[in-house]
């Protein structure tokens, strides 16, 4: 099991190296494994693409489900700021995570057709709707929130930044639901 983790975050990790375009040899690389040793357990990359993004998932939908209780019923601003950090922290200890958000923002695109619709079914039906509900915007304010945090979070997979500003890029997500500058 402990294995298969050091697999997944060596492939989320190769996802952004690469763009996207990255194969077992990358993922033995960047797990500093030999190349049987991940073939083992993943003959293809679309396999470990797959257990990489259903691992992401299951952390977010929890994240999101934890906040939920706690704020359960109608949250007001303040509670969704907190969701924004929470969710920034969440992304910035786990590039798989990161990873359903950043994929959920290109339309999942770089997964291969058959697996492309049951993706953005999940993140709509267990992520996106449910915050949309939680935040009780109808509007298009949730994807404006969603983007300044993937877009922001996106600078530190790829500029190699070490640290989010995580209290600022929060308060620029809540600038963009609520409509405040």
């Amino acid at each position: 099991m402990q294995r298969r983790e050091q697999i997944l975050d060596a492939a989320a990790r190769a996802y952004f190296r690469t763009g996207g375009s990255f194969d077992i040899r990358d993922v033995a690389r960047e797990a500093e494994l030999g190349y049987g040793t991940v073939y083992h357990y993943y003959p293809n990359r679309h396999l470990l693409i797959e257990d990489v993004l259903g691992s992401g998932f299951e952390r977010c939908e929890q994240a999101l489900a934890e906040w939920a209780n706690i704020y359960g019923g109608s949250p007001d601003d303040r509670q969704l700021l907190t969701y924004c950090k929470a969710l920034l922290r969440l992304w910035q200890s786990d590039t798989r995570a990161y990873l359903v958000y950043k994929m959920a923002a290109e339309h999942y695109a770089g997964l291969p057709e058959k697996d492309r619709h049951p993706a953005k079914r999940r993140f709509m039906e267990r992520l996106y709707v449910p915050l949309q509900s939680i935040a009780q915007r109808e509007d298009d304010s949730v994807d404006h929130m969603l983007a300044v945090l993937v877009g922001c979070c996106g600078l530190r997979y790829y500029a190699g930044t070490s640290k989010l500003d995580v209290d600022r890029i929060a308060k620029l997500a809540m600038q963009a639901i609520t409509k405040e500058y």
